[in-house]
C-alpha cells in the first residue's frame, strides 16, 4: 500500500502517444501497491502553474509495453481513488468510423458499446463474495463532459496550427484487438451507430463507476479504421504518423484543462454524481458477504470497511 497521506483530486490516464505530461512539473512519482496489484506505471504527481497538485497513470506503460488487453485497469483506477482522486481525465486514440471525423480531430464519447470478449478483468466484484451492480446507462459522468467539453473546444480552438475540430456526444466501440477490425466488422458497427473505436476504455470506465469517480475520455482520431471502400485499411504506421501531432494537442489540452477540474472538484457541489452511488449497489446480504471481499473493496469504498 501506498504510504502516501497526500490527497489529489484530479488523475489523468494517458493513451497510445500520450506517456507524460512534460509541459506541467513533475515533483514525484509514487509506487501504490493495490489488491489488484500494482498500476500500469508509477504514478507522477505534477503541479499546475497555481500549486494544484494532478496524478497522472500511463495506461500502457512507460514505452507502450502493455497490450491493450493486459492493461492492470483495476490497479489503475484503485491506485488513482487510494491517493484521494475524484475525477479522472483520460485520453485514448481511436479510429474513426465516420467521414465528418477526420484524422487529428478531437472527440468526446457519451456512449459504449462493449465487444470486449470476457478475458479482462472488469469489475472490483469478481470473486470476492460480494455482488455489486454498477448503474452504466450513462458510462461518462454526464456533469464532468458536459464541463470539460465547451473548455476542450476553446483550447482546441486557439491550438498553435489549429484550430483543430471537436466532436461531442459520440458512441464509441470498444474492442478487443490487438488486431484492427475486420472491414466487415468495421461496416457492421457503423450499422449499430458507432462513430469512433478503441481497445480501452472497457473495462477503464466501468471500473471508475465503481470506484465513485467522474470519468470523462478526450479522444484523438488517427485513422478511419477498416469501412471505406477503395482505401486500404488502417496499418500502425499511419496510426504511429499522426499520434505524434495528436499527443502534443492532447498535452496543451491538459494543461489548459486540468486546473478547471481541479476546481470544480474542490468545489464540491457541481459533480454529484458519483458520490455515494455505490452504497445501495450490493445485493449480498450483509451477513453473508466475505470479510476479505469487503476488505479489498475498503481499499476503494470505505464504507465496506
Amino acid at each position: 500500500m501506498s504510504s502516501s497521506s497526500e490527497k489529489v483530486l484530479v488523475g489523468c490516464i494517458g493513451g497510445s502517444g500520450l506517456y507524460n505530461l512534460d509541459n506541467l512539473t513533475p515533483v514525484k512519482t509514487i509506487e501504490v501497491d493495490t489488491p489488484w496489484g500494482k498500476p500500469s506505471s508509477p504514478i507522477t504527481i505534477s503541479t499546475l502553474p497555481s500549486g494544484d497538485q494532478i496524478a497522472f497513470i500511463a495506461r500502457h506503460g512507460i514505452g507502450h509495453h502493455i497490450s491493450p488487453s493486459e492493461v492492470p485497469a483495476r490497479a489503475n483506477i484503485a491506485a488513482l481513488k487510494h491517493i484521494g482522486v475524484q475525477a479522472i481525465v483520460a485520453f485514448s486514440a481511436v479510429g474513426s468510423l465516420r467521414e465528418e471525423i477526420a484524422p487529428g480531430d478531437f472527440i468526446i464519447p457519451s456512449q459504449i458499446i462493449d465487444r470486449t470478449k470476457g478475458i479482462r478483468q472488469e469489475t472490483y466484484f469478481r470473486g470476492i463474495g460480494v455482488v455489486g451492480h454498477t448503474m452504466f446507462g450513462d458510462p461518462f459522468s454526464t456533469q464532468l463532459n458536459e464541463f470539460v467539453s465547451p473548455r476542450v473546444e476553446k483550447i482546441l480552438s486557439e491550438i498553435q496550427g489549429g484550430p483543430v475540430k471537436l466532436h461531442q456526444n459520440k458512441t464509441v466501440v470498444c474492442m478487443e484487438g490487438p488486431a484492427f477490425s475486420t472491414r466487415a466488422e468495421s461496416l457492421m458497427y457503423r450499422l449499430w451507430g458507432g462513430d469512433i473505436i478503441n481497445m480501452s476504455v472497457i473495462p477503464e470506465a466501468k471500473l471508475a463507476k465503481e470506484a465513485e469517480i467522474d470519468y470523462t475520455l478526450i479522444c484523438t482520431s488517427t485513422d478511419y479504421d477498416a469501412w471505406r471502400t477503395g482505401f486500404p485499411p488502417v496499418t500502425v504506421e499511419e496510426v504511429v504518423k499522426t499520434l505524434h501531432t495528436n499527443a502534443g494537442n492532447s498535452k496543451a489540452v491538459a494543461a489548459g484543462l486540468l486546473q478547471d477540474v481541479h476546481d470544480v472538484v474542490a468545489a464540491g457541489n457541481v459533480l454529484t454524481e458519483a458520490k455515494g452511488s455505490m452504497r445501495f449497489s450490493t445485493i449480498t446480504s450483509p451477513d453473508a458477504q466475505n470479510e476479505e471481499g469487503k476488505k479489498k473493496l475498503a481499499f476503494i469504498l470505505p464504507y465496506f470497511s
